[in-house]
C-alpha cells in the first residue's frame, strides 16, 4: 500500500483543500492520510472565514502520525498562519530525528483564495520560503510566484526568472509554475537543477472551456504527490498530474451558482 499525506485546510464543499486531496489520492490508487491545518467557512462562491487550527494540535497530529509510520509522499497546502506553518516544519523533524530521510514533499504555496480572501497571513511568507528548501517540488501559480519572488511574471522571461529563483535562491528541488493565469495557452514551466545550471522545460497546455472551476491547483499538486508516492520520477509524476487534472477539468460540473467542481474517474 502506498500512502500519501496531505497537510492542508478543510474545505466543506469538498472542492479543494484536504477533502479534495484525499479524493485525488484515492482516484489514483493511493491511500490518503490527512493533517488539518485550518477550518474554513465557505461555499462554492466564496471563502467567508478562515480559522487556523491551534498550532500545538497541528504539531501533535503530525508527531503522532509520523511516529507511527512515514508516508511515501507528502503534500503541503494551505497553512493559514505563521504559527501553524512553524508547527508543520517542526512536525517534519519527527522523521529526521530518527535519522530517516523525509519522503518526497510537494508544497503548493496557497496564499489567497480566488475571491481575494487571504489563506496565509503575510508575516508567514518568509517562513514559507524557508520551508521550500525541504521541498522536492513547489507548485505556485503565477500570482503566487510573483508575490513570493517579487519578479514580474507577465512575460515568459519573467516566468523563467521566477522559476530559477525558487530553485537557486530558495533551494527547492524543483518548481512547477502553473500557467492557468497566462493569456492565451496555459503552458506550465518546470524548473529543476541540471548539469549546467537550472534546466527549464515549458510544458504545453490546452485551455479547457469549463467556466469557473474550484480546486484545480490543489488537484494538480495532489496528483503529482500521488505519482511520487507510487514511485514515479519527477517528470512522470508531473505528466501524470497534468493529464489527470485536464481530464477532471473536462468533466467538471456545476452544482450551484458558484464555482464548478472537478469530477474524477
Amino acid at each position: 500500500m502506498q500512502i500519501a499525506l496531505a497537510i492542508a485546510g478543510s474545505d466543506p464543499t469538498g472542492g479543494a483543500g484536504l477533502q479534495l486531496d484525499l479524493q485525488v489520492f484515492r482516484s489514483l490508487g493511493v491511500h490518503g492520510a490527512g493533517v488539518v491545518t485550518a477550518l474554513t467557512i465557505q461555499d462554492t462562491a466564496k471563502v467567508h472565514e478562515v480559522l487556523p487550527v491551534f498550532p500545538s494540535v497541528v504539531l501533535n497530529q503530525m508527531r503522532r502520525l509520523l511516529e507511527d509510520f512515514v508516508p511515501d509522499a507528502i503534500k503541503i497546502g494551505m497553512l493559514a498562519s505563521d504559527d501553524v506553518l512553524r508547527s508543520v516544519a517542526l512536525g517534519l523533524e519527527t522523521v529526521e530525528a530518527r535519522g530517516e530521510a523525509l519522503p518526497p514533499i510537494v508544497i503548493d504555496p496557497v496564499l489567497v483564495a480566488s475571491d481575494g480572501q487571504p489563506l496565509l497571513e503575510r508575516r508567514a511568507w518568509d517562513s514559507l520560503k524557508g520551508l521550500m528548501a525541504r521541498a522536492t517540488l513547489v507548485t505556485p501559480n503565477l500570482p503566487e510566484a510573483e508575490a513570493l519572488t517579487g519578479i514580474d511574471v507577465s512575460e515568459d522571461a519573467g516566468v523563467e526568472t521566477a522559476a530559477r529563483f525558487f530553485v537557486e535562491q530558495l533551494g527547492a528541488g524543483a518548481a512547477l509554475l502553473k500557467g492557468g493565469h497566462r493569456k492565451g495557452r496555459p503552458d506550465d514551466l518546470l524548473a529543476r537543477p541540471g548539469p549546467g545550471g537550472t534546466r527549464l522545460e515549458w510544458l504545453r497546455g490546452d485551455r479547457i472551456d469549463a467556466g469557473r472551476v474550484h480546486g484545480t491547483g490543489c488537484a494538480l499538486s495532489s496528483a503529482i504527490t500521488a505519482g511520487l508516492a507510487l514511485g514515479d520520477d519527477l517528470s512522470g509524476a508531473v505528466a501524470r498530474g497534468r493529464e489527470f487534472v485536464a481530464a477532471a477539468l473536462s468533466r467538471a460540473e456545476s452544482v450551484s451558482q458558484g464555482a464548478g467542481l472537478l469530477v474524477f474517474p
